[in-house]
């Protein structure tokens, strides 16, 4: 694993499949409007479930901040993360990092050095990390520090 990136770096550009099959290219947001990035374990467990529906129910803050895009990232499949943002209508892009190279990248610990870690970034208009929050239970802190985050750039 590479090393950790920090607040004040420039965000790691990547370019992975959404759970439409589309092709996402961080570049392509920067410059555009705030990006909330957000890291979680696997599709369908109860806490990354908990998380991505409390993102969902904040959805329209995240747009009121700045039209902020909002992208979660796990290793799962296209097609379970189809069936995910299907199941819980999830208004924001899902990532499929089957390899684990763009988690890898960012530096996203392991929790015990098993479990994939959960970690969100906020990113600038001009791509640079501003925020990092880091905990792998308190799925709720997920959205409280990023939308805090947004408000003071």
């Amino acid at each position: 694993m590479s090393q950790s990136v920090k607040v004040g770096d420039p965000a790691p550009n990547f370019a992975l499949f959404s759970e439409t099959g589309e092709a996402v290219e961080l570049q392509n947001y920067i410059r555009e409007k705030p990006i909330v990035l957000f890291f979680y374990p696997k599709d369908n467990t109860t806490i990354c479930t908990k998380e991505v529906c409390h993102f969902r129910d904040n959805f329209g803050e995240f747009k009121k901040i700045k039209d902020t895009e909002v992208i979660g990232i796990s290793s799962d499949s296209i097609d379970s993360h189809k069936e995910f943002s299907d199941t819980y209508n999830l208004p924001f892009i899902l990532l499929s990092d089957p390899e684990n190279d763009v988690r890898d990248e960012y530096g996203v610990p392991k929790t015990l050095g098993l479990l994939p870690g959960r970690v969100t970034y906020v990113i600038d208009k001009e791509g640079i990390i501003r925020h990092i929050f880091s905990s792998q239970l308190n799925y709720k802190a997920h959205v409280e520090q990023a939308i805090s985050a947004l408000k003071s750039l």
